[in-house]
């Protein structure tokens, strides 16, 4: 079993990928749902993060967030899980969690910089986990705008993201 299921292997070679029909079920499930929801939430605590509006998706940094993004800088392997977790989303159908969760982290690597260590996978892995087009353009148009040096920037097309709208 796991908390955060997908269509495809993970680490873990037991753990059997989900299928569509499965996904189908999960999401005529309040139940099944609503703990969904309660696992990411205990997922952000642990990062240092708070989901302070269920229904939009909207993120901030928990009390104890400094404490917390020492351990996310300290230990690689939870942006496997982030990048696991955020795919998830998409799966359950809670792409605007996805967009919101990567905003966060893309905000905490590139304008506050606080996540160094988190940088290369929010650019890497995170953002193309976002199933929207458009809402992937968008993040990846604020990544490049908070980008230094914006010369570097190899995530998308310079021309393209001067023009963006």
């Amino acid at each position: 079993f796991r908390l955060f299921p997908l269509r495809e292997h993970g680490m873990n070679l037991r753990a059997r990928p989900l299928t569509c029909q499965e996904i189908q079920a999960f999401k005529k499930s309040k139940e099944v749902m609503q703990r969904f929801v309660r696992a990411y939430q205990l997922m952000l605590r642990f990062y240092g993060i708070l989901l302070i509006n269920e229904e939009t998706g909207e993120l901030k940094r928990a009390e104890n967030w400094a404490e917390r993004f020492q351990n996310l800088n300290r230990f690689s392997h939870n942006n496997l899980r982030i990048t696991r977790i955020l795919k998830c989303l998409g799966e359950m159908g809670y792409e605007h969690y996805q967009v919101h969760l990567v905003k966060f982290f893309l905000t905490e690597t590139l304008v506050k910089e606080t996540l160094p260590n988190v940088k290369r996978s929010a650019l890497d892995y995170f953002l193309f986990t976002i199933r929207s087009k458009g809402k992937r353009r968008e993040l990846v148009h604020y990544a490049w705008q908070h980008f230094k040096p914006r010369g570097s920037f190899a995530w998308g097309p310079q021309d393209k993201l001067l023009k963006y709208r």
